[in-house]
């Protein structure tokens, strides 16, 4: 049966049969053969067969091949359900395809361009899509990282369908990576958000984004590998993140990853890699997002006052005292108080450039990265006691934090050593973490 009989089954008619005959040929005179012809033929034969049936034997095969099967061969034609989109389902609580979340949330999505200069003569630089971002309001709020926008002197925003926007930066918070763009629209689609501290590792996820800002609106699809990671970023900052091996790369930054229901559950900002570059990352299934439950509370923050309140603030740049200089110097590991902003937190509170912060409430400090997340356990206004050693005596101090605002000054930029340990030192010894704490 042939495909045009195929076709005259679907639509009711039976089916008409062909019977292909070869046609009839006059019959050749007997011609005697040589028994040397023979073994040439048969080495030529052979030699077309080893070749892939190639030449003389292929071309036997072929027509050998084509009398048999002359009146048998059907062909068939194939069917498949074409996969039904159905965007209802978003607000329905229920699971999706992936091509529904993708479907129902494109639009949301925007690539970020900035412009950055980048050298002493002031010129600036356009580049392509440096990151993404997705909508939270239909008046044109954007939430996107902090890290796409940081330094940018204009920024722009471009939806799928290529309308394109200027952008507004409302305000940001490094330390959490996140940051709030503002564009004059009305009508958008806003994400829905969901909720990061219900997911559980091996949950599916779903990111869209601009990977190396060419692979525009683009979806990649992975599991959660790993919740509540803290990850040391290439500035010294330590986030809380989960772990997914959906596919991040340079351009992802900023854009949204979603559950299977099609609500926000992160916010993509990194990837794991051995060159200190995700453009020339060298390890594949090991990317991060920013839980959404952790940054619900600073975006109306950044929305309504430009940063995050209550974030406590000390006011000195800090060095971590290691085990190493520790024996060496004779002076106890901790937080080495490196210098203090007049007027902030530290002075009000007694410290002096070269004490050694070792406790805070008790609770030891063994370098900076300790004094800082026992900081961020506490808000502005909160009161500590300082276990510090000052020249070789132990004191105790007592610090209220202050609120920590835009204006605040930020230390150095760690020096990474190259054990790869990821201490950080200074001299051989001491290193700086970025401190505007």
């Amino acid at each position: 049966m042939y495909y045009s009989d195929y076709n005259r089954q679907e639509n009711g008619l039976a089916p008409v049969e062909f019977n292909v005959q070869p046609p009839e040929t006059p019959p050749e005179t007997p011609k005697k053969k040589s028994r040397v012809g023979l073994k040439v033929t048969a080495l030529l034969l052979a030699c077309a067969l080893l070749g892939g049936g190639a030449g003389v034997g292929g071309a036997l095969l072929t027509q050998k091949a084509a009398e048999r099967t002359a009146d048998t061969t059907t062909l068939f034609q194939g069917g498949r359900t074409p996969t039904v989109v159905n965007l209802s389902k978003i607000n329905a609580g229920q699971p999706l395809t992936a091509a529904e979340v993708y479907a129902s949330n494109v639009n949301s999505v925007v690539g970020i361009t900035t412009q950055i200069t980048t050298n002493v003569w002031g010129q600036q630089v356009a580049q392509a899509a440096s990151g993404s971002g997705f909508v939270i309001s239909s008046d044109g709020y954007i939430l996107t990282n902090y890290h796409v926008i940081e330094d940018a002197t204009s920024v722009s925003v471009i939806f799928k369908n290529g309308d394109e926007y200027p952008a507004t930066i409302v305000g940001g918070e490094q330390d959490n990576d996140v940051a709030v763009l503002k564009i004059d629209a009305a009508g958008l689609i806003p994400v829905v958000m969901g909720n990061s501290d219900d997911l559980v590792v091996g949950e599916e996820v779903v990111a869209i984004g601009n990977p190396l800002g060419e692979m525009t609106f683009s979806e990649t699809r992975g599991i959660v590998s790993a919740l509540d990671k803290p990850l040391t970023m290439s500035d010294g900052t330590v986030l809380n993140v989960l772990q997914t091996d959906c596919a991040i790369n340079s351009g992802n930054s900023g854009g949204p990853l979603f559950n299977m229901y099609g609500q926000v559950i992160g916010i993509t900002n990194a990837k794991y890699s051995r060159s200190g570059s995700s453009n020339e990352a060298s390890i594949e299934g090991i990317c991060f997002a920013i839980p959404i439950d952790d940054v619900k509370d600073m975006i109306q923050d950044i929305i309504t006052h430009g940063y995050v309140t209550g974030k406590p603030y000390v006011g000195v740049t800090l060095a971590t005292v290691n085990a190493q200089a520790a024996a060496r110097y004779g002076r106890p590991g901790g937080a080495y108080v490196q210098s203090i902003v007049p007027g902030a937190a530290a002075e009000k509170a007694g410290l002096r450039v070269g004490d050694i912060i070792t406790a805070v409430d008790g609770e030891t400090v063994d370098g900076s990265a300790a004094f800082i997340a026992i900081k961020d356990k506490h808000k502005a206004g909160d009161t500590v006691t300082l276990s510090i050693d000052r020249e070789a005596r132990s004191m105790t101090l007592t610090l209220t934090f202050d609120e920590r605002t835009p204006d605040d000054q930020v230390g150095q930029v760690p020096v990474e050593d190259d054990s790869g340990s990821g201490s950080y030192n200074y001299g051989g010894q001491w290193g700086y973490l970025p401190f505007g704490w």
